[in-house]
């Protein structure tokens, strides 16, 4: 049995990784300003606090992990990450969280998990919808599309940097919207997935489903539990090189509006309005990951998307 500590555990990914870990029967202990939104967490212990204060964070590793998982971040969907409104809560909040956690543990011998994202790749790669460019070495010169990314971009760096200054024993995975069941749906930080199936579901025959942009850019979506299959290879792994975790299986917003307003047998119209949009096109790049991991996913968006749109009409 290993200790392990999920900090983010209150959120989407870091409450499927907290079952995943109680599954295969390790003592986990979760962190979190909150409980997890939608279900009781199946933690041993859920240490409710705020990663920001470093005091907390000593407190919480005074006893010694045999893994740590870092996914605590002030982050949501493009409607609070690209507006602008909220860039110094989310470069503040997240680098002082990563700055406590990573000068804490810096004599631990924890093997410890970073979550970055593709929001770290440059702007300038992904103008081209159908020909996004994201594989890992494309990072650098660094431009972010947003300063989301550059905190994650940032914190990539003090990770990799305090292993090689204390040896810390890391792994870092860049997230391609992982979406599932049991995520935010509504209030403002819900991601474009579970957005739609909420505006389908409320919605009657014959209205307009709202879509953000021109709706031509394009994304490609991972299943939470493929997402969680990858986490673990690059656990079980020496890989410490940053590696994608996504799916290639690219669709533009339209047509995932689409598949939505198919699946809910609904006649519905698509009327594409102004609002923050982020890069135009954004697809992961599976080919490292493929050579160092040998994972590619293979959950169909389609079968992903079913699973969801169910969840999501339960809620509602």
């Amino acid at each position: 049995m290993k200790k392990i500590a999920v900090l983010g555990a209150g959120g989407f990914i870091g409450n499927h990784l907290v079952n995943k870990l109680k599954l295969e029967g390790n003592y986990v202990t979760a962190v979190d300003l909150k409980h997890p939104e939608f279900e009781q967490s199946k933690a041993d212990n859920f240490k409710i606090g705020d990663l920001r204060e470093k005091d907390f964070v000593q407190e919480l590793f005074v006893e010694p992990f045999d893994e740590v998982y870092q996914l605590a971040a002030d982050m949501g969907g493009a409607g609070y990450v690209f507006t602008g409104e909220h860039d110094a809560d989310i470069m503040h909040n997240s680098a002082q969280i990563n700055l406590n956690v990573v000068e804490t543990l810096k004599s631990s011998q924890a093997k410890i998990f970073y979550s970055s994202s593709a929001c770290i790749y440059p702007e300038e790669n992904q103008k081209d919808a159908l020909n996004p460019i994201c594989s890992e070495d494309s990072a650098f010169p660094a431009n972010p599309d947003s300063e989301y990314g550059w905190e994650k971009l940032f914190s990539e760096r003090l990770y990799l940097s305090y292993a090689r200054n204390y040896g810390l024993d890391i792994r870092i995975a860049r997230f391609h919207n992982i979406f599932g069941p049991n995520g935010t749906f509504q209030g403002g930080r819900e991601k474009a997935p579970a957005a739609i199936c909420r505006k389908v579901i409320l919605a009657k025959d014959g209205d307009s489903i709202e879509v953000w942009g021109s709706g031509a850019q394009t994304r490609s979506f991972l299943y939470i539990d493929e997402c969680l299959q990858a986490v673990e290879k690059l656990m079980n792994s020496d890989v410490r090189v940053p590696l994608n975790i996504g799916s290639s299986e690219m669709i533009s917003i339209n047509d995932l509006t689409r598949m939505v307003i198919q699946l809910s047998g609904k006649n519905l119209n698509i009327k594409n309005i102004d609002g923050p949009i982020g890069v135009n096109g954004r697809c992961s790049d599976n080919q490292l990951i493929a050579k160092l991991l040998s994972w590619q996913p293979n959950y169909p968006l389609q079968k992903g998307m079913e699973s969801l749109y169910s969840w999501v009409k339960s809620q509602v």
